[in-house]
């Protein structure tokens, strides 16, 4: 079992190339979502789910996040575009062999590959996910993914500087703590 184990992790960290696969079929998913938006939900507005809760809403959004920087779209493009290429760059060449490190890349990828396809082809977003009773916003499928992947980024971050911590209160004074600890969580 163990040699399995190992087997995936060496696979996976000689090709950083898989993670850009799973954005794909974030991206593929998040398009499926939208057209089946359009196909379904867009002739009738809204449809409840879980009353006072969650509801599918069409909607367009035209700005960045819940509707903000509308009037500036090309700006707001320009920099997802800059943003995407330097994440994606990131995940291919600088990253740590870290899987959960790896894996929020490749959600913020996707999601940002997904709404960008959006912004192109429509001029743009369709939101459809609305938790009216506690959110004030409508999102979609691709905003999800954006934000899983950098929650998952924060927590990563927070776990390796807490890692980093306690090597260094481990280590004896006059020793640095070992660069492999911790590779490929």
């Amino acid at each position: 079992m163990a040699g399995t184990n190992e087997n995936k992790r060496l696979c996976m960290r000689g090709r950083p190339w898989l993670w850009l696969i799973l954005s794909l079929v974030g991206v593929v998913l998040d398009q499926i979502s939208k057209w089946l938006c359009v196909l379904y939900l867009e002739p009738v507005g809204s449809v409840t789910l879980i009353p006072g809760l969650l509801k599918l809403t069409y909607l367009h959004n035209e700005g960045a996040a819940f509707g903000s920087l509308s009037d500036h779209r090309w700006i707001f493009m320009i920099f997802s575009t800059v943003a995407i290429i330097g994440v994606t760059f990131y995940l291919l060449f600088l990253s740590e062999q870290n899987r959960w490190l790896r894996a929020s890349l490749a959600l913020i990828i996707s999601g940002g590959i997904g709404n960008m396809i959006d912004r192109i082809s429509l001029g743009y977003v369709i939101d459809m996910i609305d938790f009216y009773g506690i959110w004030p916003y409508i999102f979609n499928v691709a905003d999800s993914f954006v934000c899983v992947g950098a929650g998952m980024m924060v927590l990563y971050c927070v776990m390796e500087l807490y890692r980093e911590y306690q090597q260094g209160k481990a280590a004896p004074s006059g020793e640095a703590p070992s660069e492999s600890d911790g590779e490929d969580q």
